[in-house]
């Protein structure tokens, strides 16, 4: 059982890849939580859930700029004989942006996308441009890697795409709760299907707020199938349990839905 691939800046992906947020202690849930995460997942442990990753066919994950990941990754890659692509996010102000893309290059990632904490902070949406980022994508290609931005705001990829920034991909937040989202779910959904690059679609199960069944098929159904979706998974069945749910339901019939207008959200057309 293999899952179906998508193609981001020509690499072919898998349309669901693994997120990282479990492996760093990002919980979204409690400070308690956060710690247990930290402490529980050692390198061996992140490793053995990218291992059972490969044998679905999920080849990419998505992550900081953690040592952690990529000593994972070395390990896996190593056993397998297979690639992961690495996905990574380097943050902060320009200058310190610039110097994570430099350490991306170093670590063997594929795609160099800066995090919000460069992207959303340079936004300027009533001029439509994100500050910097043109250098910051000018020095991903010259270090051989494949630009996109990582971004918690729905504007972005359509300021990308009229602005014409080298981009292949944009992570964009999307669930049934609408958890951490800007805007209503079937604006962020619109904003996802219309970009004109493939979307990489997070917290999909809202940081364990709503079940892999409940979650899974509303985001598949919601989204393009140029886009992937990043699972931060706890465990190896996690991994086999959400394969077979994403491969019942990819596939269904979309259906475009009028949307409610409002005035805050003409800025999305």
């Amino acid at each position: 059982m293999k899952l179906p691939t998508t193609a981001i800046g020509g690499i072919e992906i898998s349309r669901m890849i693994c997120g990282s947020n479990p492996f760093f202690g990002f919980s979204h849930f409690t400070q308690a939580r956060s710690t247990w995460q930290k402490r529980y997942f050692t390198v061996e442990r992140i490793a053995e859930v990218l291992e059972k990753c490969t044998e679905f066919g999920i080849n990419a994950v998505i992550s900081g700029m953690m040592d952690k990941m990529h000593e994972a990754i070395q390990i896996v890659q190593d056993k397998t004989g297979g690639k992961i692509h690495w996905i990574c996010t380097p943050g902060g102000a320009l200058e310190e942006c610039k110097k994570g893309v430099q350490w991306c290059a170093e670590h063997d990632v594929t795609f160099c996308l800066p995090h919000p904490s460069f992207t959303d902070a340079q936004l300027v949406r009533g001029e439509n441009k994100i500050i910097g980022v043109e250098e910051i994508t000018k020095m991903t290609r010259g270090l051989g890697m494949i630009p996109g931005v990582s971004t918690h705001r729905p504007e972005t990829p359509g300021i990308c795409d009229k602005a014409g920034y080298d981009v292949e991909t944009y992570v964009q937040i999307i669930n049934v709760l609408g958890f951490l989202c800007s805007v209503e779910t079937p604006w962020q959904s619109s904003v996802i299907r219309n970009a004109k690059k493939p979307c990489i679609c997070i917290k999909p199960l809202a940081a364990g707020r709503v079940t892999p069944h409940e979650g899974l098929p509303y985001v598949y159904s919601v989204i393009a199938p140029k886009d992937t979706v990043a699972v931060g998974f706890l465990c190896p069945e996690e991994v086999e349990e959400d394969v077979k749910i994403v491969m019942n339901v990819i596939g269904q019939a979309k259906e475009d839905i009028a949307l409610e207008s409002t005035r805050s959200k003409a800025h999305l057309k």
